[in-house]
């Protein structure tokens, strides 16, 4: 019995057949793990740059909106910025913007002393995300609102023009169980001049109206 159990051993030490599997096993976590790593980071990295577009493509489409007459200074309506808003929701459709984001809509213009005002503002998304810079109304009077965008560096408005300036942020959901950026929050920031003589005087009523205060991805009735 005991040389025969010697002779079992000895042939089981030198038995390398299933070598290939125990590295795989070994190996495996780590390579997966580093694959899940690199699937993840690839998703954001192209998140990052949906969102930034989206970004893009509606400060864009909000500065050239409105009803076109060529007797008087374009009108913009309530139907336009949604349709803006809707252009946005099929650039962004494979990233759930509305589900897990949110766009907001900004007229920047002068008030009547020459400084910066927010004159109206839309939004659109489920995500509970506020402007970080102000909101309707701010800065209607005098000269202590000094624009958007980064401090020392402000997006401002000249007399008789306006800037659309636009905000997108989103919550990132990770597509892989390692979940390591898992609900990072991505905002960017884009703003246009208009691009024709706009009635900047308001906001006309015609449509459904997008407002600041509610939070849904559903389209405005």
């Amino acid at each position: 019995m005991s040389r025969s159990f010697r002779q079992t051993l000895r042939s089981l030490k030198q038995d390398v057949s299933g070598l290939a599997m125990i590295e795989f096993a070994f190996a495996a976590p780590l390579v997966l793990g580093m694959g899940m790593l690199g699937t993840d980071t690839a998703s954001l990295v192209i998140a990052h740059l949906q969102v930034s577009q989206i970004a893009m493509q509606v400060a864009d489409n909000a500065s050239r909106v409105g009803e076109e007459d060529t007797l008087a200074a374009r009108r913009v309506y309530e139907r336009d910025i949604i349709d803006t808003f809707l252009g946005a929701e099929k650039l962004g459709e494979n990233i759930s913007i509305y589900q897990q984001g949110r766009v907001i809509i900004s007229s920047l213009q002068q008030n009547a002393t020459g400084g910066q005002w927010i004159a109206w503002q839309r939004c659109r998304g489920a995500k509970n995300y506020n402007s970080s810079y102000g909101v309707q109304g701010a800065g209607a009077t005098g000269n202590t609102f000094p624009g958007m965008g980064v401090p020392g560096r402000y997006i401002t408005a000249s007399v008789g023009t306006a800037v659309m300036f636009v905000e997108v942020a989103y919550d990132f959901r990770s597509i892989t169980p390692m979940n390591l950026f898992n609900n990072q929050q991505i905002v960017y920031t884009a703003a246009f001049n208009v691009r024709d003589n706009r009635d900047l005087t308001q906001l006309y009523t015609g449509g459904p109206v997008a407002r600041c205060t509610t939070y849904s991805a559903n389209r405005p009735t």
